[in-house]
Parts: structure tokens; C-alpha cells; sequence
């Protein structure tokens, strides 16, 4: 995401006043130039014709949108299950970043909605940003999560994808970039079988630690985040994540998420899926290039309302 030139807005609640979403999703419009479209999917198997009754509300939000200067449109259409509209629509616009808010783990929320979030996070091509927090970026923390090691088969580029998000954003709302890369350290069961002495174990987590780093360095050569901004942790990496996140006080974390199925996902997991409702900050989530098409293309049942831009 070098370039932000489309963003959609997935607007899950129309009914509402401005939500997180749309409140940063026009910050970033209004920053980078970007046209904003505000994207509703209703939930055919529900009520097919309920979503017709919210191209008003749409239109209310969008002229509240254009009063900050922002290029805007609307759309909406009922298919099943919202998630595939909203990949769809964003396809077919060729929108550079989705943004939409995180209800997960909240208790008024839908399952539905929590539902959406989840499928978007582990589905969406490209870069979806999840909205936890009301209040507009200022000057906001940026932290790129990367994984120098690619462990579980991460793709070579992805680190490179997760830096050139982390660095745009940081660009566009004039941020401070940051980095973290979770270790593993020395197991401590293997100490104990082992017979190591509490000197070797020192030593050996030390080297561990110093591999890590002189791995850091290397995928942050070509940037410009500096020592201090640095953040090497031993751990797991959703606990290093969160810990990086509560030390700096981070306002969006990016990193990669990565499709998996059948016996390997339920082996394997996903880190960006264990922080998706853990993290207390906004969450950019980064998919390597290349990845296949799984979003069926033919609607279930949609019909869809569009309206001139209103700028």
C-alpha cells in the first residue's frame, strides 16, 4: 500500500451517528487525497429489502463526510454473508484499504458484526483497517509487527508489505514509526534436561537475543527507524505485540495476516487473529501479494443502490 487512493468504508451500523470508521477513514481521505466510498451489505438472508431503507442514512453520512473536504460516494446492496459483499465491492472499485469498525468481544455487539470482523481480517486481499477507538490520530504511533525468522511459512515479502503500510501511515498522518519483532528465547525445559547452568542459560538466551537483533537490523536496513524505536522481545508473539503495544502506548499496529485451512490452520493458528479483539489499539492487517481468489464472485441474492458522488 504505497498508494492510497480508494478507501471503502465498511459501515456495519448506518443508523448511527459517525462511527470510529468513518471518523478516521475520513481523517486518512482528507490526509492523502483519497476518494472515500461508504459501503453498506445488509444481510439477504435476513430481510432482503431492509438495506433499501438506508440509502438516506447513507446520504446523511456522506454529506457530513463532505464538509471535511473529502470526495465521496455511497453503495449499498443485500447478499449473504456480508463479508463477501464487502470484498466484492471493494474488488470491483479497486479500493487500496477497507476500514471498518471492530465490534468483536464487545457485548452489545451482533454476532453477525463480529462475525464480518473476523472473516474480513482472515480473507481480504487488500489492507483492512479495524477501528477500535473514536478519537481522530494525532501525530498517532505506528508499530510494524515483523517476523524476520518467517516462521510457519510466512511468505519472504511480507515483512517488506507489513513496512511500506506501516511507513504510508506513518507518512499520511504524520506518526512516529516503530517496530517489533518477537524472539523465541532459550526454553527453559531445555535448560533443565539439558543440565545447564544458570550462567549458560543467561548465555544462551543472550545469543538468542543477539540473533534477533542482528536479524531486526537486517529488515530494517532500508528504513529510517531509528534505535530507540526498535523493540525486540522475547515471547510469544501476540504477548511480545501486546506488551510492545501497552510499553509505547502504540495507536495502530500493522501486521501480516495469513489464509490457512483444514488440519494446518487449526495447528498452526494465526497471530493477527489471536489479537484482533486482544489489542486495545486500532489494527492494520497486511496480506502477502499473489494470494488466491477464495471470495466467490457471484452474489447471493444482491441487489444493489448507487448514488452520484456527492462532491
Amino acid at each position: 500500500m504505497r498508494h492510497i487512493g480508494r478507501i471503502l468504508v465498511a459501515v456495519k451500523q448506518p443508523e448511527a451517528n459517525w462511527s470510529a470508521a468513518i471518523v478516521k477513514a475520513t481523517q486518512l481521505a482528507r490526509a492523502s487525497g483519497a476518494h472515500l466510498e461508504l459501503f453498506f451489505a445488509a444481510d439477504a438472508s435476513r430481510d432482503s429489502e431492509q438495506f433499501l431503507s438506508h440509502a438516506p442514512m447513507l446520504e446523511r453520512l456522506a454529506w457530513q463526510v463532505r464538509d471535511h473536504g473529502v470526495s465521496v460516494s455511497i453503495a449499498a446492496n443485500a447478499g449473504h454473508p456480508p463479508h463477501e459483499s464487502i470484498l466484492r465491492q471493494a474488488e470491483s472499485t479497486r479500493a487500496d484499504l477497507i476500514v471498518t469498525d471492530c465490534y468483536g468481544g464487545l457485548p452489545f455487539a451482533p454476532a453477525l458484526l463480529q462475525l464480518t470482523d473476523w472473516e474480513l481480517a482472515r480473507l481480504s486481499p487488500m489492507p483492512v483497517l479495524m477501528v477500535k477507538r473514536q478519537r481522530p490520530y494525532h501525530r498517532p504511533k505506528i508499530l510494524a509487527a515483523v517476523d524476520p525468522t518467517h516462521a510457519y511459512s510466512k511468505p519472504l515479502e511480507l515483512d517488506a508489505q507489513i513496512l511500506a503500510c506501516a511507513a504510508r501511515m506513518s507518512e499520511i498522518l504524520r506518526g512516529t514509526l516503530h517496530a517489533v519483532h518477537a524472539y523465541v528465547p532459550a526454553p527453559f525445559a531445555a535448560e533443565v534436561s539439558t543440565g545447564l547452568a544458570a550462567g549458560s542459560a543467561l548465555r544462551t538466551d543472550a545469543f538468542a537475543a543477539a540473533d534477533a537483533g542482528a536479524q531486526l537490523s537486517k529488515v530494517l536496513r532500508a528504513t529510517a527507524i531509528p534505535a530507540r524505536c526498535r523493540h525486540l522481545i522475547g515471547g510469544h508473539p501476540a504477548d511480545a505485540i501486546k506488551q510492545a503495544v501497552n510499553d509505547m502506548g502504540a495507536d495502530i499496529v500493522v501486521m501480516g495476516s495469513i489464509s490457512r485451512s483444514g488440519l494446518r490452520r487449526l495447528l498452526i493458528g494465526n497471530t493477527a487473529e489471536k489479537l484482533l479483539y486482544r489489542l486495545p489499539c486500532d489494527l492494520l492487517l497486511v496480506k502477502p501479494t499473489g494470494i488466491a481468489d477464495i471470495v466467490p464472485r457471484k452474489r447471493c441474492g444482491a441487489r444493489v443502490i448507487m448514488t452520484a458522488a456527492c462532491d
